[in-house]
């Protein structure tokens, strides 16, 4: 059993940056496909970036993301980041934390099989 809790959300300005972090429990947090997704109000949950190595030298991410955002593990400290750059209006949305062994399907909400509560990030025009 993975519980996964996210922070780190919050009211930004256009450009602004913010860098989000997802705290996991449990004793096997390296071994596990890191995700982040988002869901704007009306919108279905989209997939945001992941990280699929036990070192964090293998991410994907969304082409809306791309350039922008970074995902990275500390798995030391069981902790996924999401730094967010020029974040746009476009960004605002909440923000889950996802956990999963499939790295194949990492780009689909169906392969994770824990989620955080999510954290809210709003970007002002």
């Amino acid at each position: 059993q993975v519980q996964l809790l996210e922070s780190g959300g919050g009211l930004v300005q256009a450009g602004g940056s913010l860098r989000l972090s997802c705290a996991a429990s449990g004793p096997t947090f390296s071994s596990y496909v890191m995700g982040w997704f988002r869901q704007a109000p009306g919108k279905e949950r989209e997939f945001v970036a992941a990280i699929i190595s036990w070192s964090g030298d293998s991410t994907r991410y969304a082409d809306s993301v791309k350039g922008r955002f970074t995902i990275s593990r500390v798995n030391a400290k069981k902790t996924v980041y999401l730094q967010m750059n020029s974040l746009e209006p476009e960004d605002t949305a909440v923000y889950y934390c996802a956990a999963g062994r499939d790295y194949r399907s990492s780009y689909y909400a169906g392969a994770y099989d824990y989620w955080g509560q999510g954290t809210q990030v709003t970007v002002s025009s």
